[in-house]
């Protein structure tokens, strides 16, 4: 389908889902619980098909409008400047980030105040409604898109590349020379070894970008708490007529507004002092800010049960003249809680978006909608890793989840620092590769051939 005409599909699965939700949350089927409950599972359920095939390939789509493979110079202003695609990439992804969190802003804050004041059901209409112009944006703009053709699947054949270097390798070893076309007599080749030495580079360069995305769903322990226990937080504190679910609204306020900073002052004043922060480097910065939230958590959790009525049961009932009521929040106001918020935001710059720009930029040409969804699919573990932590998120252990995450974070920055460094120092040569011809069921060298329409 290519990955313009799977966007579309994404977006029709996503308006049924967001048809159904609404319907869900509609007052006439809201008041039967049950039912309600199944359609907005079922709504859900869509959703998450809508979005995994939208975002694994919007922002290779995205990327792929840079053309540039290899560092060049050109004359801007009269001044001579070099314009590196690796720099470009980072920005594109930056700014990507951007959008999707000015979007998420947006909609956190009017839904919330849409689902007080009006209802669920036109909390989940209005974002429906707004859903259907990404078709037309898609297509008015058509002409102006970088589209490729698409390639066909090639899981399988990565799957049997693997097993034939593994069945050549030792136990010791494991060779990708051996899968080249060029090391490979012509007589022995197999059917479907039709591509080039290249492609054989470029997949070894791919695998080592999801051995990378590995150490992802610890930093996502980190984050996962901003839309649990940091919300159960908030609500034991003073909201002065604030919902305890806009507080986390800090989060992506904070990367809107970090994120021109670092474009524009932290990365070009690391360059000209010649300090190379290469993604291995910054997505190990990103683990340590991601554990320094989460010590600032722990402590505003400590704080809260000093302070709180309930003491270290601050998220427990009480019995006040034979009734039951919640207990009083501690007096602190809310927005003393915005630090883990802030620095959770400054996380994702640096882990999250560096992560996508790592997917794309180390994928194969015809393989980077698959790397992207393997990074994609490390949050799904976290979430399931996340699990382990339940017995933590309730009084009176919610300082040691916070603290044990934070543990986590750290010591697992420092080993994906020590597992990843080599790479660090060879980041350009991965990024130097030469390209391969191979697009997928066409022989290599057929590339122009194929973009023609002549084949």
């Amino acid at each position: 389908m290519g990955r313009f005409w799977t966007l579309h599909l994404a977006i029709g699965i996503s308006t049924i889902a967001h048809v159904i939700l609404v319907v869900a949350a509609s007052p006439a089927v809201i008041v039967n619980n049950k039912g309600a409950f199944a359609c907005f599972i079922i709504g859900l359920l869509c959703l998450c098909v809508g979005t995994g095939f939208f975002k694994a390939n919007v922002g290779p789509l995205l990327a792929e409008q840079n053309e540039d493979t290899k560092p060049r110079i050109e004359v801007r202003k009269g001044e001579r400047v070099i314009v590196d695609p690796a720099i470009t990439n980072t920005r594109i992804f930056l700014y990507f980030y951007l959008c999707i969190n000015t979007g998420s802003l947006t909609g956190q804050i009017g839904m919330v105040y849409i689902e007080k004041y009006v209802g669920f059901w036109a909390a989940f209409l209005i974002p429906t409604a707004l859903f259907l112009l990404a078709p037309v944006i898609l297509w008015s703009q058509k002409k102006s898109y970088k589209l490729k053709p698409p390639t066909g699947s090639l899981l399988s054949k990565f799957f049997k590349v693997f097993f034939f270097v593994r069945k050549r390798s030792s136990w010791k070893t494991f060779s990708w020379e051996v899968a080249k076309p060029s090391n490979v007599a012509v007589d022995q080749r197999p059917s479907w070894m039709t591509y080039d030495d290249a492609w054989v580079d470029e997949v070894r360069r791919g695998l080592l970008a999801c051995k990378v995305f590995v150490f992802l769903p610890i930093f996502f322990l980190s984050y996962n708490q901003m839309t649990g226990n940091l919300t159960i937080q908030a609500g034991t504190l003073e909201l002065h007529g604030v919902p305890n679910d806009v507080i986390q609204n800090l989060n992506p306020i904070s990367i809107v507004i970090m994120i021109p900073l670092i474009d524009h002052i932290l990365y070009p004043g690391l360059r000209r002092l010649g300090i190379a922060f290469t993604p291995i480097k910054r997505m190990t910065f990103g683990f340590l800010i991601a554990a320094l939230s989460m010590v600032a958590s722990a402590v505003m959790q400590y704080y809260i049960y000093q302070k709180s009525p309930c003491g270290w049961h601050a998220n427990k009932n009480i019995v006040v003249d034979g009734v039951t009521k919640a207990c009083p929040p501690a007096p602190i106001n809310v927005w003393a809680q915005c630090l883990p918020y802030i620095l959770i935001g400054i996380a994702e710059i640096f882990a999250n978006v560096t992560s996508y720009e790592y997917a794309f930029s180390k994928a194969p040409e015809n393989m980077k909608s698959l790397v992207m969804s393997v990074n994609l699919f490390m949050s799904a573990i976290s979430a399931a890793l996340g699990q382990a932590f339940t017995p933590l998120s309730e009084d009176p252990y919610l300082i040691w989840n916070y603290t044990c995450i934070a543990c986590i974070a750290f010591v697992g920055g420092g080993a994906f620092w020590v597992c990843f460094r080599h790479l660090d120092s060879e980041e350009d040569k991965w990024n130097m590769l030469k390209k391969s011809e191979f697009i997928g069921k066409q022989q290599p060298g057929l590339g122009k051939a194929h973009e023609d329409g002549e084949v």
